[in-house]
C-alpha cells in the first residue's frame, strides 16, 4: 500500500475539490450534529466526529472523493453502545465516557486490522441489482425524509402530538427513575407503591422535564420514512407556505442557475469573464449562499439549524489513563459489530462511486483509512463513522476529485466550529431541505430502474427487495439479504447450465492461447487484430477482470474480436460492464467484432441496444471464420 503514497495530493482539481468539499461540508453540519444528538453523547460528538473521520480518512483513503464522517447505521449501532456503557456506569456519562471512547478506538483499530489482512476485497461480489436497490432506497430514504421539511413541518411545534405522547413521556421518565434507584429490586405491581414512586416522582420530574421527553418522542416519530408517511397528513394540516417557498427557490436554483447563465448573451468581456466564473461554480454552493442570505436579508421567520457549539476538540487522555479491561469486556461483540458495520457501510459507498466514476478503490487501503479515522475521531470524543453515501455523492456532483475534497469539507466544519458558528447557525434548514432533495433524486439509479422491463426477473426482484428493505428496515440487512438471494438465484442458473453441459469454465483473462480455427487469421493482421476469449458466466464475481480488458489492447491495434462461443449466461452486473468496456473501446477508435453469441446473452446484449447500438449488426458473426472474412475484406477496399 505504501506506494499509493507516492504523488498522494495533486492540485489539478484544486477549485472543483474546494467547491465540492465546502458544499458537503455544509450538508454535513446538521447531520453530523443530528447524528451526534441521537447517539446521545450530544451534537459536539457529532461535529468531532465529522471533523477527524472526515479528514484522517481522507488523508490515507483509496477512494478519493469520499467525505467520511458520521453515518445512520453506525450512529443507531454506536447509540446501543453508549446506552449500555452508561447504564453500567449508573447512568453518569463523565464516569462513562473513558469506557465508550475506548471502544470505538478499538472497533476503528479492528477495522484496520480487517483492511491489512485483506477482508475488504470480498467486496467484489455484491452484485449490480443489490448495488442498484441500495442507491435507489437511499435517494427514496433521503427525499421522503424532506416530504415534512418541504411542507414546512415541524414535531416540536406540533402541540397536539406532543400532547399525544405526555403519556409515554411519563412513563420513560418513570421508569428511568426506577431503574436509577432500584436496580436490584424486582418491579411489580404489588410493590410499586411500597418504592415511594410517588413521592421520587414528585421530586424529580418536573412538567419541562416530560415536555422536554414528549418532544424528543415526537421528533423520533417523524424520522423514519415509515414515520413521515405516518404524519404526513399532520404535515399538510399545518403547512407553511413560506418554508415551502424556501425549499422550492432552493431546487429552483440548484437546477435552473447554470441553465439561467448559460442563455445569457455574451456581450463583452466583463459578462463572458462572468459566465466563465459562475459556470463553474456548482449550483448547490449558490443555492445554499443565494437562498440563504436572501431570506435573513429579507428577515423571514424561517426554522435555522441547531446553533453551533464552539471550541477546538480536546483530546481525551482518560480513555488510556483511567482504562479497564474489565469495563469493556461485556461490549467486546459490540466493537467487532462496529467494525463490520463501518466496513461494509463504507465499501458500499466505495461499490457506487466507482460506478460512477468509472475508477477502482483498493478496499484494503479503505479500510485502513475509515479504521484510522474512526480510532482519531475516538480519540477527540467523537463517535464512529464511514464513508457517507450521500455526502460523496454531493461531493463529486459539486466538483470534487480527490481526497482534497474531503479534508477541506473537514476544514470548513473545523472552521465553523471555531469562527463561523453564529453566522452557519443562521442557515435555514428549508434551504438544506431543499439541497437534499436534489441529492436524493441525483443517487436513484435511473439506469437500473429503467432497465426493470428489460432484465432477467431475478435481477429485478433483488433490487426491488434490496430497495424495499433499505428504504423501511435497515441497509445493512438489506445488502445481506439483496446476496443471499443473489447467490441462490445465481447457484440455480448454474445448476441449470450443468445439467446441459458437461462443466463450466471461469473467466481467466490470460486465458487468451489461440485456438485452433484462429490460424485462418492472416499473419500480417496479427498486429492489427486483437482477440479475447470470453470463457464460462460471465457474472457479479468477475465484472473486475472484464474491466481489465480494455487495458490489455495493444495502441497497435485496430480491431478487437470478442470471442463469446463459450460464454452461457450473462448476468446485469457484466452486461453492463462489457457496455462500458465497448464504450471505451470506441473511444479508441477500435472497431468491435462479436462471435458466437449464444442465446441468453444474445437476447440482453440486443436488448439494451448494444447491438446495433455499440456493434452494427454487421459485426456480429456466428463463427471466427466469417469475423476473419469481414476484415480481410474492410482492409482490402480501404486500400
Amino acid at each position: 500500500m505504501l506506494h499509493r503514497l507516492k504523488g498522494f495530493f495533486t492540485l489539478k482539481h484544486l477549485k472543483g475539490d474546494l467547491f465540492g468539499g465546502i458544499t458537503s461540508g455544509i450538508v454535513a453540519l446538521p447531520l453530523a450534529m443530528a447524528f451526534g444528538e441521537q447517539s446521545g453523547m450530544g451534537a459536539a460528538a457529532g461535529l468531532f466526529g465529522a471533523i477527524a473521520i472526515g479528514f484522517f480518512a481522507s488523508l490515507l483513503c483509496s477512494t478519493q472523493p469520499q467525505i467520511s464522517g458520521p453515518t445512520a447505521p453506525m450512529t443507531a449501532v454506536s447509540m446501543v453502545v453508549i446506552s449500555n456503557i452508561i447504564q453500567a456506569f449508573d447512568g453518569q456519562i463523565e464516569k462513562a465516557l473513558p469506557s465508550i471512547l475506548m471502544v470505538f478506538f478499538l472497533a476503528g483499530i479492528v477495522q484496520v486490522v480487517l483492511g491489512l489482512i485483506g477482508i475488504g476485497k470480498y467486496i467484489k461480489y455484491v452484485p449490480y441489482p443489490v448495488i442498484s436497490g441500495f442507491m435507489t432506497g437511499i435517494g427514496v430514504i433521503i427525499i421522503i425524509g424532506q416530504l415534512l421539511p418541504l411542507l414546512g413541518y415541524n414535531a416540536a411545534n406540533d402541540e397536539i402530538l406532543i400532547q399525544k405522547n405526555i403519556p409515554k413521556a411519563e412513563a420513560n421518565l418513570i421508569s428511568k427513575i426506577i431503574q436509577q434507584n432500584d436496580k436490584k429490586r424486582i418491579i411489580s405491581l404489588k410493590n410499586l407503591d411500597s418504592l415511594g414512586t410517588r413521592v421520587l416522582l414528585a421530586k424529580e420530574i418536573t412538567e419541562q422535564d416530560v415536555r422536554q421527553e414528549a418532544v424528543a418522542i415526537s421528533k423520533n416519530q417523524v424520522k423514519s420514512p415509515l414515520g413521515v408517511i405516518k404524519n404526513i397528513g399532520r404535515g399538510i394540516k399545518q403547512f407553511n407556505y413560506l418554508e415551502f417557498l424556501i425549499v422550492v427557490s432552493t431546487i429552483i436554483v440548484i437546477y435552473g442557475f447554470q441553465k439561467l447563465i448559460a442563455i445569457i448573451p455574451t456581450r463583452n468581456s466583463f459578462i463572458s469573464g462572468f459566465k466563465a466564473i459562475t459556470s463553474s461554480i456548482p449550483s448547490t454552493l449558490i443555492a445554499l449562499i443565494l437562498v440563504s442570505a436572501t431570506a435573513v436579508f429579507l428577515g423571514l421567520k424561517l426554522r435555522s439549524i441547531e446553533e453551533i457549539p464552539q471550541g477546538f476538540p480536546s483530546f481525551h487522555y482518560e480513555m488510556f489513563t483511567e482504562f479497564s479491561f474489565g469495563a469493556i469486556r461485556p461490549f467486546l461483540m459490540a466493537i467487532f459489530s462496529l467494525a463490520l458495520l463501518g466496513s461494509i457501510d463504507s465499501l458500499l459507498t466505495s461499490v457506487i462511486v466507482d460506478n460512477m466514476t468509472k475508477t477502482r478503490h483498493n478496499s484494503s487501503q479503505e479500510l485502513v483509512s475509515q479504521g484510522f479515522g474512526n480510532s482519531m475521531s475516538a480519540l477527540f470524543g467523537g463517535i464512529p463513522g464511514a464513508s457517507a453515501t450521500i455526502r460523496t455523492i454531493v461531493n463529486i456532483n459539486s466538483g470534487g476529485v480527490t481526497r482534497l475534497s474531503g479534508i477541506f469539507a473537514a476544514c470548513l466544519l473545523l472552521l465553523i466550529l471555531l469562527i463561523l458558528a453564529p453566522v452557519a447557525s443562521l442557515i435555514p434548514s428549508a434551504v438544506l431541505a431543499g439541497v437534499l432533495i436534489t441529492v436524493g433524486i441525483g443517487i436513484l439509479d435511473y439506469r437500473g430502474l429503467k432497465a426493470i422491463g428489460k432484465m432477467p426477473i431475478g435481477d429485478v426482484v433483488v433490487m426491488i427487495i434490496v430497495m424495499l428493505i433499505t428504504i423501511f428496515w435497515d441497509l445493512v440487512i438489506a445488502v445481506g439479504i439483496g446476496l443471499v438471494i443473489s447467490a441462490l438465484i445465481f447457484m440455480k442458473k448454474m445448476g441449470e447450465i450443468s445439467a446441459d453441459r458437461s462443466g463450466v469454465n471461469k473467466i481467466d483473462p490470460t486465458n487468451d492461447l489461440p485456438w485452433m480455427d484462429e490460424k485462418s487469421l492472416p499473419a500480417k493482421f496479427r498486429d492489427e487484430v486483437f482477440i479475447k476469449h470470453l470463457v464460462g458466466p460471465i457474472f457479479f464475481g468477475y465484472t473486475n477482470e472484464l474491466q481489465i480488458m480494455a487495458s490489455q489492447v495493444p495502441s497497435s491495434s485496430k480491431y478487437i474480436i470478442i470471442r463469446m462461443e463459450k460464454v452461457p449466461y450473462i448476468d446485469q452486473s457484466g452486461l453492463y460492464a462489457l457496455e462500458d468496456i465497448f464504450n471505451d473501446l470506441k473511444r479508441n477508435d477500435i472497431e468491435i467484432l462479436v462471435t458466437g453469441l449464444q442465446k441468453q446473452p444474445e437476447y440482453l446484449i440486443r436488448k439494451i441496444d448494444i447491438i446495433p447500438s455499440l456493434i452494427p449488426e454487421e459485426q456480429s458473426f456466428a463463427t471466427f471464420e466469417e469475423s476473419v472474412g469481414w476484415i480481410v475484406n474492410r482492409e482490402a477496399i480501404q486500400a
